[in-house]
């Protein structure tokens, strides 16, 4: 069903095809570097593994095919404050389904919520309960994919939320859930922030938490969250490091070489998915990875969906109060400069959220409770013995089966 609402216009993706032409050019035309023997993933994305990828993108992958599915999905641009947002608004056959927004995170995309939009919002169809469907509003994050271009600097997560509340108010939602995951549960927060007589829940995954230098907030850690702690401070954070400090500089090559974008990204799934110990694909289907992929590449987007980590990290720098607290604890291990120690400001509120909260945690999270619960309204808090980072590709059912449950006590 078309959406009639003023200044909200219909979308439809069509990638020429002279760009899908250039890619595959470029990807034929590859200068490939050397490789030391025997180092695996150990140093980045290994060489055979990501020939083979490439040329199975070149040769193998239709994107048409992806694009097809893609516009299955009723989908919608608008703009608010100079912004443009693209998202997809899929309407539940059921009446008085509850509204929700999917936030994704980086590197990802409308693309991660492709297995859930259907038991979401008809869940009748899917062999679930009727009274546990949603309308489904699935925005392309500020910066990324359609979403472009940004409309100017500042666009964090913040802002990114009053956007989006913006947005529920102009589809005529007066009141509605919010779930992200990574970027999205930096936003998903905001919005409840911003907009707490609107949001009747917030429910992440991925969610990331800090210490803020307080007196005793180390003491008592469990074994699972002093190793999560660990695991956070141990972080390979290369790729954080330059989107946070450097989003413009290290998005010319990722913008001129696909094999670059394609090496970018795909070491994140490598790195994040469950097992970790297995290739991405073992995780999520490879078609699934390269549909992701190809949204930055042909939508030239490495540069501003970025931009949000420069914004939270580098922008809204961690205070020097907070710093020399962390410098004295020695709880806290400051010998390593694993980048999440700037920004924390913004990601660690003084602001704690009032809206019913649930906390989702899986296998890759580093997610620790008491900061959590000190930032946020948790009200609810599960633990997966099984998928990662990229929950709705990788585990759907989990997620679509956490979301009716808690949606289902909070409204």
């Amino acid at each position: 069903m078309a959406d009639t609402t003023p200044g909200i216009r219909s979308f439809r993706i069509d990638i020429p095809q002279t760009r899908l032409d250039d890619l595959h050019s470029r990807l034929a035309a590859t200068r490939w570097p050397d490789e030391l023997p025997g180092v695996g993933w150990s140093r980045g994305v290994p060489l055979a593994y990501l020939k083979d990828l490439a040329e199975h993108w070149r040769t193998t992958y239709d994107w048409r095919v992806h694009e097809a599915a893609l516009n299955e999905h009723p989908q919608y641009m608008t703009t608010i404050d100079g912004q443009n947002i693209h998202f997809l608004h899929v309407r539940s056959p059921e009446p008085d389904a509850t509204p929700l927004v999917l936030l994704h995170g980086w590197p990802g995309s409308v693309v991660d919520f492709l297995d859930v939009i259907g038991p979401l919002s008809d869940p009748r169809a899917h062999g679930g309960d009727p009274a546990d469907a949603f309308h489904l509003v699935v925005p392309s994050l500020p910066g990324f994919a359609f979403s472009t271009p940004l409309a100017g600097p500042g666009m964090g997560a913040a802002t990114m939320a009053g956007a989006l509340t913006r947005l529920m108010s102009q589809l005529g939602y007066a009141r509605y859930g919010v779930h992200g995951y990574d970027t999205g549960s930096w936003v998903a927060p905001e919005m409840g922030k911003q907009a707490p007589d609107h949001v009747i829940g917030i429910h992440v995954n991925a969610m990331i938490t800090f210490p803020v230098g307080a007196e005793g907030e180390m003491d008592g850690l469990t074994e699972v969250e002093q190793r999560r702690w660990q695991a956070m401070q141990n972080f390979n954070d290369g790729y954080l490091q330059c989107n946070s400090k450097r989003p413009q500089t290290v998005a010319y090559a990722l913008t001129d070489s696909p094999v670059g974008q394609l090496a970018w990204v795909v070491e994140k799934f490598k790195e994040l998915t469950d097992p970790e110990d297995g290739l991405p694909e073992d995780s999520i289907a490879r078609d699934r990875i390269l549909t992701e992929v190809s949204l930055y590449w042909l939508t030239g987007t490495a540069a501003s969906a970025a931009q949000v980590y420069y914004e939270e990290m580098s922008a809204n720098a961690w205070s020097e109060a907070v710093a020399d607290d962390w410098s004295t604890d020695p709880g806290i291990d400051t010998t390593q400069d694993t980048g999440w120690d700037n920004g924390q400001d913004d990601w660690a509120s003084d602001r704690r959220g009032t809206v019913p909260t649930a906390v989702l945690v899986s296998t890759h999270d580093v997610t620790i409770r008491r900061w959590a619960e000190r930032d946020h309204n948790v009200v609810r808090w599960t633990e997966l013995d099984r998928g990662g980072h990229f929950l709705a590709m990788e585990a759907p059912d989990l997620l679509v089966g956490d979301v009716r449950e808690f949606f289902d006590k909070s409204s």
